[in-house]
């Protein structure tokens, strides 16, 4: 603790980064079990023949957060992968990613280091339809890519490493950069894949269209069940909870650290200011008592307690100040209380 008691820089820095550390992880938790409380009360439809008649019946003929069912199935003419013959999709994703090698000056150690360098992005109308055949009902998925979680297949992924020269060997250390290779990747949402779809259902017309929900809600196309997909957020939520609690009793070990040092130089003024008014209240009543008394007495009082009568000679230097109680209790190497000079032995003094 610096003066005054209050808390060093470092304990203040250490309180402020924990507790900002503490809210922004409560901040994200929050968020999270927001999104796993608004999946639990999604409400789950069937894709089938009453699926109609069930949005007539909502207010607005609309299902704002819903959980629906389904087998992707293109409109019109569906993507064709460019590396895998007879893959047919309706979202395709083209990815070239860098690889290298960088220098970190602080730890000096060769770290991996990856970049996009280029993506696109092909999408084509689709519908999910149920299971078996013949059900007769489609659901038009509106904005695919805006959603939240959107799973691609990985069909094809190659990589193809750098070709270098001794010269560029040498440059890349000089650089400190050193290129592993580009990776080439296809995700592809392929015709057939059963997905799940959470969002806002709405019948339009004639068409029955799933989109991202107007009430900020996250929008899903995934292509795990339902149970699946609500056990994966409650157990995101379960983490970052544990997250929570951890900085957050850091955070209350520190304060409390702070805290206990503050009481604990709050208590020690208060005890020397209580001995202080005691050392006060002594010389007032001594003085009183030498006043009654004479002058005589103040003369030969030991000049460190002001009580005893003076009864020691400090050689050399040859004071006579102190009693032999307060001779005792001088520190070690005992220095006379009027010079400071070394005192090499004390010879008693005896009043006639």
């Amino acid at each position: 603790m610096e003066g005054g008691g209050r808390p060093s820089a470092l304990q203040a820095a250490l309180l402020a980064t924990s507790t900002a550390l503490t809210a922004l992880l409560y901040s994200v938790y929050r968020q999270k079990a927001r999104v796993a409380r608004g999946l639990e009360g999604a409400r789950t439809v069937r894709l089938d023949g009453d699926l109609r008649a069930v949005l007539l019946e909502a207010p607005g003929r609309c299902v704002p957060y819903a959980v629906i069912e389904g087998v992707v199935q293109s409109v019109k003419e569906t993507l064709s992968s460019q590396f895998v013959e007879n893959c047919k999709g309706v979202v395709q994703r083209l990815t070239l990613q860098e690889h290298k090698m960088v220098w970190n000056r602080t730890t000096h150690l060769w770290n991996d280091y990856e970049k996009i360098i280029h993506q696109r992005t092909n999408t084509t109308p689709f519908d999910l339809v149920p299971p078996e055949e013949g059900a007769g009902v489609t659901v038009r998925v509106m904005k695919p890519l805006d959603a939240a979680e959107l799973s691609l297949e990985t069909v094809y992924e190659k990589f193809h490493p750098s070709v270098q020269s001794f010269t560029d060997v040498i440059g890349h250390y000089i650089s400190g950069e050193r290129p592993k290779g580009i990776q080439e990747t296809e995700q592809m949402l392929k015709v057939g894949t059963a997905l799940t779809g959470v969002g806002e259902l709405v019948l339009d017309n004639a068409t029955i269209k799933l989109q991202p929900p107007k009430q900020g809600m996250p929008y899903y196309l995934s292509s795990l069940d339902f149970s699946a997909l609500l056990q994966k957020h409650e157990s995101n939520v379960r983490f970052w909870k544990i997250l929570t609690v951890v900085f957050g009793f850091a955070t209350c070990t520190v304060l409390f650290f702070i805290l206990r040092k503050q009481y604990r130089h709050h208590r020690e003024r208060r005890h020397l200011k209580q001995m202080q008014e005691e050392f006060r209240q002594a010389q007032e009543r001594l003085m009183r008592e030498m006043n009654a008394e004479g002058g005589e007495t103040l003369k030969n009082a030991c000049v460190v307690c002001l009580s005893n009568a003076k009864s020691c000679v400090f050689l050399e230097c040859g004071h006579v100040c102190s009693c032999n109680e307060c001779y005792r209790a001088l520190p070690e190497p005992k220095r006379c209380p009027v010079c400071r000079q070394p005192v090499s032995r004390v010879v008693p003094l005896y009043n006639s």
